[in-house]
């Protein structure tokens, strides 16, 4: 099993404008979010990738991509039917082969210098089978992500055979169906915004869009794939900060920025920013 293919998706209405946004990154270079995330995948050994827009938006794209914009293929999507539908326009693109799924809304910030990309391929080609990356995630941003839960493998630490997967579950649901070994009271495995995929997952989508109805998620294919073949999670190397939350842009610039050449000189200006606040305070403490 190996994975030469990466599909990058960025057509919904809410996510298509944050991957053109420009942020600095840890490199103290300012780059296009789309560029940091094309960046991070050609980082894991992949050049051929797929990246799914709204129709119209490939210019800007492009534009945005830079120099990466050459190992780009771009593929509209044109009937807008959600999240799966995005991932099933790249079915021609993938073929017959396993490829890697990135998020074009997410800003991902390893522990160390192989990436978090790398560690996810290397684990799916060696356990020959679908694998998502995960993180430990508190019930109070369930809202925002789909989880998974399934026993741990045993001698395995970070490794767990996925048996349930819900789409932004409630705090509730999460507590009924969601328990994992191993992690903190509160806190869920969700999804990470990278997964190695089989083709069989273009198979479900396929199926559950022809049902109609409610727009298939990718997380609704993924609980058939569950069901269907082996399909794993493994804990991420790194740090996942979403782009389309409150505060996202500002949370993701602070972490490039501490995890990058200039660490220094930004801890200093935030620890200078908390320390005139927490002055400030004072003195108008004393004066009531």
């Amino acid at each position: 099993m190996r994975i030469q293919k990466a599909v990058i998706t960025a057509a919904a209405p809410y996510q298509r404008t944050l991957p053109l946004q420009t942020l600095i990154d840890s490199d103290g270079v300012d780059k296009t979010v789309l560029r940091i995330i094309v960046g991070h995948v050609r980082e894991a050994g992949i050049d051929d990738i797929a990246l799914v827009v709204h129709p119209g938006d490939e210019q800007a794209y492009a534009e945005a991509a830079g120099e990466e914009a050459r190992h780009l293929a771009f593929i509209p999507q044109r009937d807008g039917q959600g999240y799966g539908h995005a991932i099933y326009c790249a079915r021609e693109f993938a073929g017959n082969d396993p490829f890697l799924h990135v998020v074009g809304d997410h800003i991902f910030i390893a522990h160390g210098a192989r990436g978090c990309a790398r560690p996810l391929i290397e684990f799916a080609e060696r356990e020959h089978c679908a694998a998502s990356a995960v993180q430990a995630t508190r019930e109070t941003q369930l809202q925002h992500y789909g989880a998974v839960a399934g026993p741990r493998l045993g001698g395995r630490p970070g490794v767990y055979r996925i048996e349930t997967v819900i789409e932004k579950p409630t705090p509730t649901e999460a507590e009924q169906r969601l328990i994992c070994t191993g992690l903190r009271a509160g806190y869920y495995l969700c999804f990470f915004g990278m997964h190695v995929l089989t083709p069989a997952v273009f198979e479900i989508l396929g199926e559950l869009l022809q049902k109609g109805g409610r727009r298939p998620t990718l997380s609704d294919a993924l609980a058939e794939l569950a069901r269907r073949e082996q399909y794993l999670a493994t804990l991420a190397v790194g740090r996942r900060y979403d782009l389309g939350v409150r505060y996202g842009f500002l949370t993701a610039q602070v972490a490039l920025a501490l995890s990058g050449r200039e660490s220094s000189d930004v801890l200093s200006l935030i620890l200078e920013i908390l320390a005139s606040r927490q002055a400030e305070t004072g003195r108008a403490a004393a004066h009531e």
